[in-house]
């Protein structure tokens, strides 16, 4: 077994670079860590490129022996823990980590769901990806993100997914007016939140509609919010005027599930 030592091996810059957003688009990968993401990329097919383990946790078991099994089938790639510890970005790492390569040629929007959610410039990673995971818990394969958006194969988005991230097509679209404009033309109507509106979600009928969930601060942009067919606010009884963007789409996308279940 061959074990790098070397914090100028050339791999280990390849990797440390992957923490980059400018060169994960370039090279269309990305990293992933930790026992549970390894697994779940394994069972959900994803693209595994190679896999680095730090050498320790080889001599004390930390990979539980049937994940070892798995990964011998992949490119495996040993490193001291001391280069480990420059790779990670986890506090308490477990020792082994991955690299992923983007699915490029999956990026059409599939117009056969009942609904389309769209992001628009949502900033915060660990929104995001607790987006991503509500989104892949209601059933859907897909979500649309702004250029705006923050990247979601950063490593903290791609944590908070626990797994979704593998189940769910990120589609970046550079103008997302345009791409609402494209998505209408398949029958689809845009429904934003909005609190000035006095229509609740619960009163809007979400078969074939597009939902915007906006920007942690700004909300949805003006020129979204006067492209859409129909506004709805999420109802509350205390002071508060408004909720966190990821905790908002949870709420919308699960009246979309209430609905289709009581059909």
């Amino acid at each position: 077994m061959n074990i790098i030592t070397s914090k100028d091996n050339e791999f280990v810059k390849h990797v440390k670079k992957l923490k980059e957003k400018k060169y994960r688009d370039i090279c269309q990968s990305y990293i992933i860590e930790g026992i549970k993401l390894i697994n779940e990329a394994i069972n959900e097919n994803a693209n595994i490129k190679q896999i680095v383990i730090c050498e320790d946790c080889t001599k004390i078991d930390v990979i539980p022996k049937e994940l070892m099994y798995e990964i011998a089938k992949y490119e495996c790639v040993y490193v001291t823990k001391k280069i480990f510890d420059t790779l990670t970005d986890v506090v308490n790492p477990q020792g082994i980590l991955a690299i992923i390569e983007k699915d490029i040629n999956n990026n059409e929007i599939d117009y056969k769901s009942d609904i389309i959610v769209a992001l628009d410039d949502i900033q915060d990673p660990g929104n995001l990806g607790t987006i991503l995971r509500t989104v892949d818990s209601i059933g859907l394969n897909q979500i649309i993100v702004s250029k705006g958006t923050a990247d979601a194969f950063n490593s903290k988005v791609v944590r908070s997914t626990m797994g979704a991230i593998f189940r769910i097509k990120i589609i970046e679209v550079e103008n997302l007016a345009q791409a609402i404009k494209e998505m209408r033309k398949h029958h689809f109507k845009l429904m934003v939140t909005s609190l000035q509106t006095k229509n609740s979600i619960y009163d809007i009928d979400f078969y074939k509609k597009i939902i915007v969930i906006g920007n942690e601060a700004n909300g949805v942009s003006k020129e979204i919010q006067d492209m859409a067919d129909e506004k709805a606010k999420i109802p509350m009884l205390g002071r508060t005027e408004s909720l966190n963007a990821s905790v908002a789409a949870g709420v919308v996308m699960y009246e979309y599930v209430r609905q289709k279940l009581n059909k």
